[in-house]
């Protein structure tokens, strides 16, 4: 059996809500939306939701991967609400959001593996609150560049794909994801539209090391990947793959260091850092 690690005194939330909170869950239940903060168990939801803001889920909540790192509900996926561009865009509006994160499931039963969904929630978005910055969170639509095609031709001002882990626990953690497809798809991101910032993510304490880190890295950068999010992985249950260590803060700030050395135009490295924390503010801090 697996020993289990205490969460050492540095993952403990400290946060107190306000008001907004009930405010950000109640227009999503209205709107018939969800939010990744809420399906993935994120730390930071009652930070984010408290600030009047969130990460959008699109294409419904379940996901037809079967990651071991995801607290997303795996199931058979339901038919694609055609009416979730505008709810979107209205939650955007009602919410006065200057910048909007838009992630999804993987929908690996639709044709386009839902990138056409993904442009249409970006342009009315752009319709109704032409002033917003749109980032995406996307899958790998299977590696399918015309699908990916779509996505670029919205225009959003960021394109964010995660790799998620080093290339050697791909078989545990990601076993229906590939390394290489995931660099490919933020490769042709930039040969398709060189002004769309491209941002990537990774977790920690799932047994890597750090050269492996470090090479991951790399790799990112050879594909021309601007931003990059290093976090620290926490195991949503006993049923998920656990957590293999915790990583200090200042080795945190360690590889943040790294990172810009190696060429990262922006880097957000700490234990509570996920892919949309805090985003406006990183993509503010960075000049292009």
């Amino acid at each position: 059996m697996e020993k289990i690690i205490n969460k050492p005194s540095w993952l403990k939330v400290r946060y107190s809500g306000n008001n907004n909170i009930k405010f950000v869950q109640d227009l999503i239940k209205s709107l018939s939306l969800h939010t990744v903060c809420q399906e993935a168990n994120c730390p930071n939801i009652g930070e984010c939701f408290s600030k009047r803001t969130a990460t959008f889920m699109i294409l419904g909540k379940y996901c037809t991967r079967n990651c071991t790192f995801c607290n997303v509900t795996k199931a058979t996926p339901l038919k694609v609400d055609e009416m979730e561009p505008d709810n979107v865009a209205e939650a955007v509006k009602i919410l006065n959001l200057e910048y909007v994160v838009i992630t999804s499931v993987t929908r690996d039963d639709l044709e386009d593996g839902g990138a056409s969904h993904f442009a249409n929630v970006i342009n009315k978005i752009r319709y109704n609150c032409p002033d917003v910055n749109i980032e995406v969170l996307i899958p790998d639509f299977k590696g399918n560049l015309d699908s990916l095609s779509k996505v670029v031709k919205a225009n959003p001002n960021v394109i964010n794909h995660n790799i998620e882990t080093i290339p050697r626990l791909y078989k545990m953690v990601r076993p229906m994801a590939s390394y290489k497809r995931s660099l490919e798809i933020l490769k042709y991101v930039k040969i398709m539209d060189d002004n769309i910032i491209t941002k990537s993510g990774i977790m920690l304490g799932l047994g890597e090391e750090k050269e492996e880190v470090i090479d991951a890295l790399n790799d990112l950068n050879n594909v021309g990947c601007d931003l990059i999010t290093i976090g620290q992985y926490l195991a949503p249950s006993e049923k998920h793959f656990p957590v293999k260590e915790y990583i200090k803060p200042e080795v945190f700030k360690d590889y943040e260091k790294l990172a810009l050395e190696i060429g990262f135009k922006g880097v957000a490295s700490g234990p509570f850092v996920r892919s949309s924390y805090n985003a406006k503010q990183m993509l503010k801090s960075v000049s292009f």
